[in-house]
C-alpha cells in the first residue's frame, strides 16, 4: 500500500459536448424554478398583507411583476455565477450569494415601483415578504435537491471491495476530496470517515462522513472502520506533522498519502489522482516558493533565450517554464538527442525534431558554440550543461576539466561576443567549501562567471543550490529503485544529510535570482532543512511489503557528511528576496586555467583543480602543489 495513488479517472468532471444541452436545460429548469418562486411568493406576501379582498390584483399588472422579478433574479444569478456553477451545490457560499441576488431583486422592485393593482405599486412590506418567501423557496429546493443526489450517490451499488480510507483534514481540501470520491461512481475508494484536531469540527459531517476525532484517535478509527488509507487533506503540511502521522499510521498498518497544494487538487479536470506516496517528497517541506513573476515577466518576455544542457532536470524544467513567459525565441542546445526529443515532447506535446530552436551540440566544441551563438545572437543564456555524477569525475577529473571548467568558458566567451544582456550559471552547493573534483570545477565556473563580470557589459552571475529531487542519478530516485527491487538499500554512512529541492522551485528561484541578481554575483537558494538520508531509507523500507536490509557502504572519495551552501567568508545576506542569498565572488585567473593539464594524471588535475577553487578555502582544503589561481 506503500505505493497508493487513487486510480486515475480524468474524465469525471469533463463534460462531452453531447450533454451540453442537458447543462443548459438544467440551467433553464434552476431560472424557471426561481421565476415561479417569486410568483408563488408575491402572491404569499400580498394574502399575508391581509388586504386581499380589498381591491382586485390586476392580472395583467401580476404577470408585469412576475415578468420583471424573473429578469432581474436571471440577470444578477448570471452575473453572479449564481446559474453557472459557480458554486458548489448546497454550499454557504451559494446560499450567500442567493440571498444577495433575492435582496438586490427585491430592493430593486420596491424602487421601481413594480405595479401590484392598476396604478397603485405594491407597498415596501409586501415586497419584502415577498422576497423572504423567495428566499425560503429557493433555499429549501436546492437543499433537497442536494439531500437527493447524495442519498442517490451513496445507495449506488459500490465498486467490488473498495478501499477504505481516512481523511485528515475537515477543512475546504477534506471537503472537496470526500465529495469527489463520493461523486465517483465505481471509483474503488471509499471515504468512512474524517480526522481533525480543531475540536469545533467534531460534530461536523461532510456528505454523511462524521468527524470522529484527532489524530490521537486514528488507530481506534481504523480498527473500527477497517480503513487502510490515511490522506493528509491539508495544504502545505508541515514537517513535523507529516512525521507525526507517518509514525502513527505505520503504527496501526495504515498507508499514508498527501494531497498536494489544493490548486492542483482543483484543477481543470478537478481530479483526485494526484494523491501520492509522502515519504520523500513530504519530508522536504519548507516555506512555500514566491516569486515576482511580474518582474521575471518584464525581463524575460519577448527576449532571444538560450539554455544550454536543455535535456537535464534543470535544463528541461528551465525550458517549460521560460515557455511560459512568451520568449520571441527559445533556442533548446543540448548534446543528448534523446534529452532534446522528450523536452520538446513536453513543452509542445509532439517531438519531430524539425525546428530549429532544438540544437545538437557539445560546448566542448568550440567552434560549434561560436557559431550557434553567432546565428541566434541570444540576449539572455541559462548555462545548465554539466557533468555532475561525482564519484564518476573523481575518477576522471579531467573531464570534469573539458566540461565544468573550459565549458563553461566557451559559453561565456561565446556570449559575451554576441552582447548578451544576461547570463546565468547554475552552480551547485557542492561549489561551497568543496572537496571534490565535481565541487571544484563548479567552483571554478562560479568564478569565470565572475571574471566575465568584470568584462563585459551584461549581467553575469551564477546560482547555486542543493540536489534536485527525482533528477536522473539523484539519491532519493536510486533508494526508492532499491527498495522496489528488494534491496538492499545502500548508504554510504548513517549520518550523511543532503538539500533537497524539487526542480519546479529550483528554477523558479532561478528566474528570480536572474532578476534580482547582479553582476558578478553567486545567488544561494534557501533550501530549506538538510534530510538525513538514513531516516529517508528506513522510511521507504518500513513501508515495503518485504524485509528491507539496509547497507553502509561508506563514504566515497569527495565526499562529505553534510553539504554547505555558503563558504567561509560567505555571508547569509539576503537584501531582495527572502529566500536568495547574494554572495560576491573572486574571479580566476583566466592564464591559470587555460593551462590545466587534461593529459596529466588523474591525482595531479585534480590538484590543480583544487588551486585554482581554492580562494577563500582554508588551507587544510588546499592540496599541495602550488599557489591558488
Amino acid at each position: 500500500m506503500s505505493n497508493f495513488a487513487l486510480r486515475k479517472n480524468a474524465e469525471f468532471l469533463r463534460i462531452p459536448p453531447a450533454c451540453l444541452t442537458g447543462v443548459q436545460a438544467r440551467r433553464c429548469v434552476e431560472i424557471a424554478f426561481d421565476t415561479l418562486a417569486w410568483t408563488g411568493a408575491l402572491l404569499t406576501a400580498q394574502w399575508a398583507a391581509g388586504d386581499w379582498a380589498a381591491a382586485a390584483v390586476s392580472p395583467h399588472a401580476l404577470a408585469r411583476t412576475v415578468v420583471l422579478a424573473g429578469l432581474l433574479q436571471t440577470a444578477l444569478g448570471l452575473l453572479l455565477g449564481l446559474y453557472r456553477r459557480r458554486y458548489l451545490r448546497g454550499s454557504v457560499a451559494e446560499a450567500v450569494t442567493l440571498t444577495a441576488t433575492v435582496l438586490a431583486v427585491a430592493v430593486a422592485l420596491t424602487a421601481l415601483g413594480a405595479p401590484w393593482r392598476p396604478g397603485q405599486p405594491a407597498e415596501p412590506r409586501v415586497m419584502a415578504g415577498a422576497g423572504a418567501f423567495a428566499l425560503l423557496s429557493m433555499l429549501s429546493a436546492r437543499q433537497v435537491w442536494v439531500m437527493i443526489i447524495t442519498s442517490w450517490q451513496r445507495s449506488r451499488a459500490p465498486a467490488a471491495s473498495p478501499v477504505k480510507i481516512i481523511v485528515f483534514g475537515a477543512g475546504r481540501t477534506g471537503s472537496h476530496i470526500v465529495t469527489q470520491m463520493l461523486s465517483q461512481y465505481g471509483t474503488g475508494y471509499q471515504p468512512v470517515a474524517l480526522l481533525d484536531d480543531d475540536p469545533a469540527k467534531r460534530s461536523l459531517r461532510i456528505r454523511g462522513v462524521r468527524v470522529r476525532g484527532g489524530r490521537s484517535r486514528l488507530a481506534e478509527v481504523a480498527a473500527e472502520t477497517g480503513a487502510t488509507i490515511l490522506v493528509i487533506a491539508i495544504e502545505q503540511p508541515s514537517r513535523a506533522l507529516v512525521d507525526e502521522l507517518t509514525a502513527i499510521a505505520e503504527a496501526c498498518g495504515v498507508a499514508l498519502a498527501v494531497l498536494p497544494h489544493l490548486g492542483q487538487v482543483l484543477g481543470v479536470s478537478g481530479r483526485i489522482d494526484n494523491v501520492r506516496d509522502p515519504r520523500i517528497g513530504d519530508l522536504l517541506s519548507r516555506r512555500p516558493v514566491c516569486i515576482d513573476n511580474a518582474a521575471v515577466a518584464a525581463q524575460l518576455r519577448g527576449k532571444r533565450i538560450l539554455v544550454t544542457g536543455a535535456g537535464g532536470s534543470i535544463g528541461s524544467e528551465l525550458c517549460r517554464q521560460l515557455h511560459r513567459f512568451g520568449p520571441a525565441e527559445l533556442i533548446m542546445l543540448d548534446r543528448d538527442e534523446s534529452a532534446l526529443h522528450a523536452v520538446q515532447l513536453s513543452l509542445l506535446g509532439r517531438a519531430l525534431l524539425d525546428s530549429d530552436d532544438l540544437v545538437l551540440a557539445d560546448i566542448r566544441d568550440r567552434q560549434r558554440v561560436q557559431e550557434i551563438f553567432a546565428r541566434f545572437r541570444p540576449q539572455i543564456v541559462f548555462h545548465a550543461a554539466a557533468l555532475k555524477h561525482l564519484p564518476l569525475l573523481e575518477r576522471y577529473p579531467a573531464e570534469a576539466v573539458k566540461s565544468n571548467v573550459w565549458g563553461t568558458q566557451t559559453v561565456l566567451e561565446a556570449a559575451a561576443a554576441v552582447g548578451a544582456e544576461a547570463f546565468v550559471n547554475i552552480s551547485t552547493d557542492k561549489a561551497a567549501r568543496p572537496v571534490s573534483v565535481l565541487g571544484y570545477s563548479k567552483r571554478i565556473a562560479e568564478r569565470l562567471t565572475a571574471r566575465m563580470a568584470g568584462e563585459a557589459p551584461g549581467n553575469y552571475l551564477s546560482v547555486r543550490f542543493g540536489n534536485v529531487l527525482g533528477s536522473r542519478g539523484s539519491v532519493l530516485t536510486a533508494l526508492s529503485a532499491q527498495v522496489a527491487a528488494g534491496g538492499p538499500v545502500t548508504i554510504t554512512h548513517p549520518d550523511v544529510t543532503r538539500y533537497f529541492m524539487t526542480a519546479a522551485e529550483a528554477v523558479q528561484l532561478v528566474l528570480q535570482a536572474a532578476s534580482i541578481g547582479r553582476t558578478g554575483e553567486v545567488l544561494v537558494l534557501d533550501m530549506g532543512e538538510p534530510v538525513r538520508i538514513d531516516d529517508i531509507a528506513r522510511r521507504l523500507a518500513a513501508a515495503s511489503r518485504q524485509p528491507v536490509d539496509i547497507v553502509y557502504t561508506g563514504l566515497r572519495p569527495g565526499e562529505k557528511i553534510a553539504e554547505d551552501l555558503l563558504g567561509d567568508g560567505e555571508a547569509d545576506v539576503r537584501p531582495v528576496h527572502p529566500l536568495i542569498t547574494h554572495v560576491p565572488v573572486a574571479p580566476v585567473a583566466l592564464d591559470a586555467v587555460r593551462e590545466l593539464n587534461q593529459e596529466a594524471d588523474a591525482a595531479d588535475v585534480r590538484a590543480a583543480l583544487a588551486r585554482c577553487a581554492a580562494v577563500g578555502l582554508p588551507a587544510d582544503l588546499v592540496r599541495s602543489g602550488g599557489p591558488a589561481c
